[in-house]
């Protein structure tokens, strides 16, 4: 069985599974990212060379659900601090911490009401565990590989920020207030010594916080084209698919008609090395939209530094 045979087996594999994931029961939040957080932040190889990695990660987000004598404006501003390290040649831990800042417009009759939030997201923990590789090839080091990642998201982060005694709205607060596990398989496949294919799939569950609200079950699916443009710039062209439901308001069960559904955006980014860092930058774009109810998803802009510290 020749690589590139395997090749197409493992990503097809992996585009087998993401749509047998996304089969499965959805009910999701209202604002959830696109994309595979890792490879955006640290790229398709993290587990071939030991050592430490740092990235800082500045991401704006917008979006408007509801009717119009209804509609709420959502924005959000985060910035996250990525620390992973590289254990041997087999396995990443990556640790997560971000920092939101949310805004909230609500149409209440002939009136705006105006609410933000800002504080500790929900930190978020990880591994990557190599399952399987190809041989050293010459220049190219491991031309196929395939691994699982699983991970949980705290409730660590802010959910119960006040004004004048009263809660603020949910999508207001920088934390959601539950323990949400995940679950993923990803690979990646060297066409040459300048480009690359990568694909990825992710589960994300979701449970309710302290007030009932839940946002639920995620499934994302990613395939991105690498090609190095020269010896300090790539690029990456990527496909960033998410699926979900319609978020649960409260312990009783009921839904918020105006969240949920699947998206596709399109996703250009930039990696620039200066003097050891790489500089990125990438904006997703919605391409196709099938949402519940009335919601307008906007472009997500996105602006990230990478450091690697080998051992």
């Amino acid at each position: 069985m020749t690589i590139a045979f395997r090749a197409r087996i493992i990503l097809g594999s992996i585009a087998a599974l993401a749509f047998a994931l996304t089969a499965l029961r959805a009910e999701a939040c209202s604002i959830c990212r696109c994309g595979d957080p890792t490879f955006n932040a640290l790229g398709k190889d993290v587990t071939s060379e030991p050592g430490f990695r740092f990235a800082f990660d500045i991401d704006r987000f917008s979006k408007t659900q509801g009717p119009p004598e209804e509609q709420e404006s959502i924005v959000e501003d985060r910035y996250t601090a990525v620390g992973a390290y590289t254990l041997g040649s087999r396995a990443l831990l990556v640790a997560r911490v971000p920092f939101a800042q949310r805004t909230l417009d609500e149409r209440v009759g002939d009136e705006i009401e105006h609410s933000e939030g800002s504080g500790l997201g929900d930190p978020e923990l990880s591994a990557q565990i190599r399952l399987w590789s190809s041989p050293l090839d010459g220049d190219l080091g491991r031309r196929l590989s395939f691994s699982a990642t699983v991970g949980v998201k705290t409730s660590w982060g802010e959910n119960d920020i006040e004004k004048d005694g009263e809660r603020l709205d949910e999508h207001v607060q920088p934390g959601t207030g539950s323990t949400d596990p995940f679950f993923g398989v990803s690979g990646y496949y060297l066409l040459n010594t300048k480009s690359s294919l990568f694909a990825s799939v992710q589960r994300r569950l979701p449970g309710a916080n302290d007030f009932g609200y839940q946002y639920g079950d995620i499934s994302l699916l990613n395939f991105a084209y690498e090609r190095k443009l020269t010896t300090n710039l790539d690029s990456v062209l990527e496909l960033n698919y998410r699926h979900a439901g319609r978020d649960q308001i409260d312990g009783s069960g009921d839904l918020d008609p105006n969240t949920g559904g699947s998206i596709l955006y399109l996703t250009p980014r930039v990696l620039v090395n200066v003097g050891g860092v790489v500089v990125r930058f990438a904006a997703q774009i919605p391409v196709s939209e099938s949402l519940y109810g009335v919601q307008n998803e906007k472009p997500v802009y996105n602006i990230g530094f990478t450091r690697s510290f080998g051992k």
